[in-house]
């Protein structure tokens, strides 16, 4: 569970670090380049997240996110997990293997995110 949290920040560090002021206007190609690792770097989180939280193929890890949200989900349902609920829905892609589908929704978020920190410098800049 450490090596995955090591490997989260390292992720957040990475994707931070891309996320530095254009050095000149003439630096225009890099738009492309900056889009692009944010797509990688938020669909790599997406993929790994699941299963560092602890919502494995075998299972729900004990001592983990998981099991702490899978224990309040069950308390506040009288006792029972609901089927459909957040809790079998993120099981169900983590047990699912469907990693291509939320790399996908990663690398959305991720370009999504490099056009808001776009914005944000165009309108500092300004």
């Amino acid at each position: 569970m450490r090596q995955k949290a090591v490997s989260l920040f390292l992720c957040y560090l990475l994707l931070f670090t891309c996320s530095g002021k254009k050095k000149s206007s003439e630096d225009s190609g890099s738009g492309f380049w900056n889009a692009l690792t944010y797509m990688a770097v938020g669909g790599g989180l997406a993929v790994a997240a699941l299963p560092a939280l602890g919502f494995t193929g075998a299972g729900i890890a004990a001592n983990s996110m998981a099991a702490s949200l899978m224990s309040w989900s069950a308390i506040a349902n009288g006792g029972g997990v609901p089927a459909g609920g957040l809790v079998a829905t993120l099981q169900s892609l983590g047990a699912g293997g469907s990693s291509v589908v939320l790399g996908k929704i990663g690398a959305l978020l991720g370009y999504a995110t490099h056009k808001y920190v776009d914005s944000k410098e165009a309108e500092d800049e300004e």
